[in-house]
C-alpha cells in the first residue's frame, strides 16, 4: 500500500456510487478530505483473516477478490471491483477480517479510519443511514455464503464416511459374485462325477443329514491357531486317501466345522467308495452356501445404509413437523457419522429414557443438531475417546445430553460458542456456524440449549417441550 494525492477528479469517481448517490456534494468532500487516498499494487493484500479493521474502505477504482481457506483450497467469495464499499461501516461489531482480499489490478482506495464515524452521523446521516444499508446487504450476502459452506463441509464429511462403509459391502458383493460365477461354471463336471457314483437313496439321505446339519449349526469361532491345527488334520486325512484339490477342501470344512470324525462317518456311509466325487461336491454345496450368505449379508449392510440415509435426509417424509422419538434421529445420525467414529476409535455408550413422550418436530432440522453436537464432540476428543448420549424426561420437557472426555472449552470463550462465525476450529476445519446453526434449530422448536464444560467432560444439553 501506498500513499496517492488526492485530485478533484476523485469527487467525479465517486458520485456515481450506489452508497453515496443523491449526496450532496459537501458531504463527498468531506469524505474525501478525512479519508486517506492509497493505492494497492495487483496482488497485494488489502486484508487477511485476523488483520484488525479500523478504516472503511471505497474502491474508486479498481478489482478485489475475495476468498476464504478451507483445508488446502481458497475457496472464492466474490470479486469487488469499482464502487464497492470494504472494511467496517457505521455501527458495525466487526474487530478482525476473516478472509483474503487481494488486488486483481492495481486498486485505489479511500480509505476512512473509525474514529471519524461518530462525525459522520452529524455531517451526513443520510451517508451513514445508507452505509448501514450496505452493511446489511453485506451481511446477508456474507452469512448465506458461509452458511453454503459450512452445508458443503458438513456434506463433504459425511460423503467421505458413507463412501467408506457402502465400499466395504460393495467390494464384497463384487468379490462373491465373481466367485460365484467361477463355482458354477465347475458345476457341471462335478454333477456328472455325482451322478456316476452308485450309492443308495439311503446313503443320499445320510451324507445329507450330515451336509444340512452343518449348515444350519453356527459356525465355530476359532483362533487364528486352532483353524491351522483343524485344516492340517483334515488336510492329513484327505491327502491319506488321495483326494482331488485337498487343500481347498480342508479350508471350507473348517469354516463350517467339519472335523475327521465327520469324514470318517461318511466314509462310512460310503463304504469307502467315491470319496473324490462326493467331498468335492459338498465342499462345492458348502461354499456356495457361504458365498450366497456373504452377499445377502453384504446387500443387507447397503439397504440399512439407504435407509439410513433417506432418514436422515428426511426424503420420505412430509415437509411439515410432526411427532416423532427424538432416539431415531440420534440413531440414524450415528450410523451416517460411523466412519469418524471407527477412525478415532471412540466408544459410544447410550443411556436413552423408556417410554419417552414424542415432541413436534422437523426431524430433518433435528438431525442437524445431532450432526452438528456430535461432530463438534468428535473433534474434540483424541483416539478412544468416550461419546455419552443421554435422553430423558421431566415435567412436560424432553432432554438430550451430549457428553464428550476431551480436553473441555475455555471459561473464556464458553459465553462466545453459539455466537455467528466464532470457531475455535483451525482455519479450513470450521465456518463458525454450526453451533449457531444449532441454536437457531433449537429455538425454532421453541426449545433450549445450554453447556457445561470442564476438562475430561463436555455436556450441551438440549431440551424441547412436549406438546
Amino acid at each position: 500500500m501506498q500513499p496517492v494525492e488526492k485530485t478533484p477528479a476523485i469527487l467525479e469517481q465517486i458520485r456515481p456510487f450506489e452508497a453515496f448517490h443523491g449526496l450532496p456534494d459537501s458531504d463527498l468532500e468531506w469524505l474525501i478530505e478525512r479519508a486517506e487516498y492509497v493505492l494497492y499494487k495487483e496482488g497485494e493484500n488489502l486484508f487477511y483473516p485476523h488483520m484488525p479493521v479500523e478504516n472503511m474502505q471505497v474502491i474508486v477504482d479498481g478489482e478485489v477478490i475475495a476468498r476464504i481457506q478451507q483445508g488446502n483450497e481458497f475457496n472464492e467469495l466474490g470479486t469487488w471491483s469499482t464502487g464497492y464499499i470494504t472494511g467496517l461501516l457505521p455501527f458495525s461489531r466487526m474487530k478482525e477480517a476473516l478472509a483474503h482480499g487481494t488486488a486483481l489490478r492495481d486498486t485505489y482506495i479511500l480509505q476512512l479510519n473509525k474514529k471519524y464515524f461518530t462525525e459522520m452521523v452529524s455531517v451526513s446521516y443520510e451517508m451513514t443511514q445508507n452505509l448501514v444499508a450496505q452493511m446489511s446487504n453485506r451481511i446477508r450476502d456474507f452469512t448465506s455464503t458461509r452458511l453454503q459452506n459450512e452445508k458443503l463441509m458438513s456434506l463433504g464429511k459425511l460423503s467421505a464416511g458413507l463412501a467408506h462403509e457402502l465400499n466395504n459391502p460393495a467390494s464384497s458383493i463384487v468379490r462373491n459374485v465373481e466367485e460365484l460365477y467361477k463355482r458354477t461354471h465347475q458345476t457341471p463336471e462335478r454333477f456328472k462325477r455325482v451322478i456316476s457314483m452308485r450309492i443308495s437313496a439311503e446313503q443320499t439321505d445320510q451324507v445329507n443329514d450330515i451336509l444340512f446339519s452343518k449348515i444350519k449349526a453356527t459356525r465355530p469361532m476359532l483362533t487364528l491357531l486352532q483353524r491351522e491345527s483343524k485344516k492340517d488334520d483334515l488336510l492329513d486325512w484327505l491327502e491319506d486317501r488321495n483326494v482331488e484339490n485337498a487343500e481347498v477342501i480342508a479350508e471350507t470344512f473348517v469354516e463350517f466345522g467339519l472335523t475327521e470324525d465327520d469324514l470318517e462317518t461318511i466314509n462310512d456311509i460310503l463304504q469307502g467308495k467315491d470319496l473324490d466325487g462326493i467331498l468335492p461336491w459338498l465342499e462345492s454345496t458348502l461354499n456356495l452356501e457361504q458365498l450366497v450368505c456373504e452377499i445377502r449379508e453384504a446387500s443387507s449392510r447397503i439397504a440399512h445404509l439407504i435407509s439410513s440415509i433417506k432418514s436422515y435426509t428426511h426424503m420420505d417424509r412430509s415437509k411439515d413437523g410432526e411427532r416423532v422419538h427424538i432416539e431415531d434421529g440420534i440413531n440414524t445420525t450415528l450410523v451416517m457419522l460411523k466412519h469418524q467414529l471407527k477412525e478415532k476409535s471412540i466408544v459410544v455408550e447410550k443411556d436413552f429414557g423408556e417410554n419417552l413422550p414424542k415432541i413436534l418436530a422437523f426431524q430433518g432440522e433435528l438431525n442437524q443438531v445431532w450432526t452438528n453436537l456430535i461432530d463438534n464432540a468428535i473433534d474434540a476428543m483424541d483416539t478412544g475417546g468416550k461419546l455419552t448420549l443421554k435422553t430423558y424426561a421431566k415435567r412436560d420437557r424432553v432432554f438430550v445430553d451430549i457428553t464428550d472426555n476431551g480436553p473441555g472449552i475455555p471459561e473464556e470463550v464458553k459465553s462466545k460458542i453459539f455466537d455467528p462465525f466464532f470457531t475455535t476450529k483451525s482455519i479450513g476445519k470450521g465456518t463458525g456456524l454450526g453451533l449457531e446453526v444449532v441454536r437457531r434449530i433449537v429455538e425454532h422448536h421453541k426449545g433450549h440449549i445450554e453447556v457445561e464444560s470442564v476438562p475430561g467432560k463436555t455436556t450441551f444439553t438440549v431440551c424441547f417441550p412436549v406438546v
